[in-house]
């Protein structure tokens, strides 16, 4: 029997694959100045006794970069949510983060490889079993630093990876551009 988390990352590489069926006719534009996407995520790791967190990521490009290898800068706010519990205490954290990202131009714009720095503001809301309204919270500040990649396999679609510090260790999704 698969884990819950199992069955979401199978759904997630499922529709990867159907998806690029259309790779080789897609015509991609890629990320440009004024592209702006939206889209899930899924991430795992580095997140205490949780399986996987699910969030979004929304992203903007907002100036091209022609003195720093022809780049371009893109803001991107993200969410994520994650939750664990056992007998004793129940967790749920909210992370919320705003990354600048610096994108890598490539001669093939179907890839857009990034590398991004922001701060996060993680909200925490605990319980505790039998100990009547007693909660906790540690909500905090957080660095987040990350490399990352999107493969658009059709003009208005993206797979989207993330590595790095933040509410996961691993992110990954699929982006629908909107603009």
């Amino acid at each position: 029997m698969m884990k819950p988390w199992s069955k979401v990352i199978a759904a997630l590489v499922g529709v990867v694959m159907v998806s690029t069926s259309a790779a080789a006719q897609a015509k991609s534009g890629g990320f440009s100045l004024g592209y702006t996407d939206i889209g899930p995520t899924v991430g795992l790791g580095n997140l205490g006794n949780a399986n996987l967190s699910i969030g979004g990521r929304f992203e903007h490009a907002i100036k091209a970069l022609p003195d720093l290898g022809n780049g371009m800068l893109g803001i991107e706010a993200s969410f994520d949510y994650y939750s664990y519990s056992n007998s004793v205490y129940s967790l749920k954290v909210i992370p919320l983060g705003v990354t600048a990202n610096y994108h890598f131009r490539l001669d093939n714009p179907k890839i857009d490889p990034f590398l991004g720095l922001g701060l996060g503001y993680q909200v925490y809301n605990c319980s505790y079993a039998n100990i009547g309204g007693l909660g906790c919270g540690n909500s905090a500040l957080y660095f987040i630093g990350r490399v990352g990649a999107r493969y658009f396999f059709a003009p208005s679609m993206a797979v989207y990876g993330d590595l790095g510090a933040g509410a996961a260790t691993i992110n990954l999704g699929i982006t629908f551009k909107l603009q």
